[in-house]
């Protein structure tokens, strides 16, 4: 089977949401055009039951490349998610055992199949890496370590970090872009396609390609969908957006996020073309309100993920509940320079006379950002420039701006 050539999927593929390609673009380009069937792969360590946006924005690259006739696979971290990988990360992650990660990862083929398809001509596989890496000996890890330096490891921005903090950095996880770099060989890819942040573990693939097997396997980075300042969304963020959330919940959430992350969310989460987001970019220079163009942006996200019949009911119900709520006009303002704790912003905020007082109230879900129940404490929150509705019950509302 060959892969098609089409210049304009071609040239999507390499610029729309790409950071890096390693080792350089002109050899992926070349690749593609040669019309050589290419072999490639996401993978996603289990570390939860949920897949997210972020994890949808290096599925729908990986579903670009099968869509121009590449075998595809989504590589389920197994071995990998037991490990815990360090990536960004300030402290170690808790180790889970192979049936935690398991169960977690479940679903994610279900999940996945909003985004990649499973089934047809050109299916994609999904692969576990325990299969392979927890079939390892000693002497097999020993002759992994050996392609690298203890220098190379202390480099990584978040152990260094944690080393001047004087915080512990373990072994096991020095072992952890071995193990990554090690799929790549089990799996004698050509490309490997994943967050910024997983650079240095791509790179540890190719190195090892490169001392095993005399191949040259390429990497590409993706952009990283994150907060207004910066953060990776994640469990802990309130951006966090599952692709599994009912359609009101997802919607209302993107109703919710900072102004100016709307078109970085156009880009990375969604299929519209990038002329027509530049003219949005235009568009919010002149005036145009952010809110009409994030309501673009719900509604596009919600049709992706549940359809067009949802998209409408979802629409419906955030204008009908949370434009046309019963806040006073003359709302408090509350202003949020910076993303803070949800259960510091309800005591800064006097909706909570304590912090036991605030996570009681979370506790019974009492507590709506633009109108959607906060489910957990430990999210952060953004304020916007038009104002996030922090309620409480029925009838106490904070409008949170910066």
């Amino acid at each position: 089977m060959k892969a098609s050539t089409n210049k304009e999927k071609i040239k999507e593929i390499l610029t729309r949401g790409v950071e890096e390609v390693y080792p350089k673009p002109d050899a992926l380009e070349k690749a593609l055009k040669s019309g050589k069937r290419l072999r490639l792969y996401v993978g996603i360590d289990p570390t939860s039951e949920l897949l997210h946006i972020g994890h949808a924005i290096a599925l729908r690259k990986l579903r670009q490349f099968q869509d121009l006739g590449h075998e595809v696979i989504l590589l389920i971290g197994s071995f990998t998610g037991m490990i815990g990988d360090p990536t960004d990360k300030s402290a170690t992650r808790t180790k889970l055992t192979q049936k935690e990660v398991l169960e977690n990862a479940a679903t994610y083929k279900k999940q996945a199949s909003k985004i990649i398809s499973f089934t047809g001509r050109n299916a994609a596989k999904i692969m576990f890496n325990h299969k392979w890496l927890g079939k390892m000996n000693l002497a097999d890890v020993v002759e992994l370590a050996s392609n690298f330096t203890v220098q190379q490891m202390g480099e990584r921005d978040m152990f260094e970090r944690r080393m001047k903090e004087g915080k512990p950095v373990y072994l096991h996880e020095f072992l952890y872009p071995l193990m990554q770099g090690y799929d790549s060989v089990a799996m004698d890819v050509d490309l490997e396609i994943g967050g910024s942040d997983q650079m240095f573990n791509m790179l540890a693939g190719r190195t090892l390609m490169r001392a095993m097997k005399d191949k040259e396997k390429m990497v590409m980075t993706l952009k990283l969908l994150a907060t207004s300042e910066g953060k990776k969304m994640s469990k802990t963020e309130s951006g966090f957006i599952a692709l599994s959330d009912p359609p009101e919940q997802m919607y209302g959430k993107i109703m919710a996020m900072a102004d100016d992350m709307i078109l970085s969310y156009f880009e990375l989460a969604t299929e519209v073309p990038m002329e027509e987001i530049e003219g949005m970019r235009l568009a919010l220079k002149k005036g145009m309100n952010p809110r009409d163009v994030k309501a673009r942006l719900a509604q596009t996200v919600v049709v992706a993920n549940h359809g067009e019949k949802a998209a409408e009911v979802a629409s419906a119900h955030f204008d009908t509940v949370f434009r046309q709520h019963d806040a006073p006009e003359d709302i408090i303002e509350f202003n949020l320079e910076k993303s803070q704790n949800i259960v510091e912003v309800l005591v800064n905020t006097k909706l909570a006379l304590s912090k036991s007082e605030a996570r009681r109230l979370l506790a019974q879900k009492a507590i709506k950002l633009d109108g959607v129940v906060v489910t957990g404490q430990d999210i952060n929150v953004d304020g916007s420039a038009e104002g996030t509705i922090l309620q409480r019950g029925k009838r106490q509302f904070v409008r949170l701006v910066r």
